[in-house]
């Protein structure tokens, strides 16, 4: 029996989900928020890790005609965190630095959805070119996680 490519799929280190329609952007972020709280994230971590998984499955539904969202834990000097990675074989971001301005967006939106994630997200990469982009994104739990971010 063939594993649901509409379900998250259970890995050692997650879990990947195949996004190419409107309700996987749902699966997406209830996936994301799950694993979240379940490595320690508080409430407000969880809802931003939640919504970067969102803006990041929109676009793959939106821009890249589908692709995968992977949640996963991750473990490290700053501690306990999530890693998003959001992979699709498209044509690629024409002008990534573009696209990470506010305000700027080929798709008639608001152009807040991968500058977001950049906020949201304490660490954020992107590569792109013709055969796809491949977005990572990482949050860690606990105070002062953002590099180069003042102690409390």
């Amino acid at each position: 029996m063939r594993a649901d490519p509409r379900r998250p799929a259970a890995t050692a280190s997650g879990a990947r989900l195949a996004v190419a329609r409107p309700d996987d952007v749902a699966r997406a972020r209830r996936m994301a928020y799950a694993l979240a709280v379940a490595v320690g994230l508080g409430a407000a971590d969880a809802a931003a890790v939640a919504l970067a998984a969102t803006e990041l499955a929109t676009n793959l539904v939106r821009y890249a005609r589908g692709g995968t969202l992977t949640a996963a834990p991750v473990a490290g000097p700053r501690g306990r965190g999530v890693l998003l990675e959001s992979r699709d074989g498209g044509p690629g971001i024409p002008d990534l630095a573009r696209a990470l301005q506010d305000g700027y967006s080929t798709g008639g939106g608001l152009g807040g959805g991968l500058p977001g994630v950049r906020r949201l997200m304490d660490e954020f990469a992107a590569e792109t070119g013709p055969g796809g982009t491949t977005i990572v994104a990482r949050k860690w739990a606990g105070p002062a996680r953002r590099a180069g971010a003042p102690r409390p």
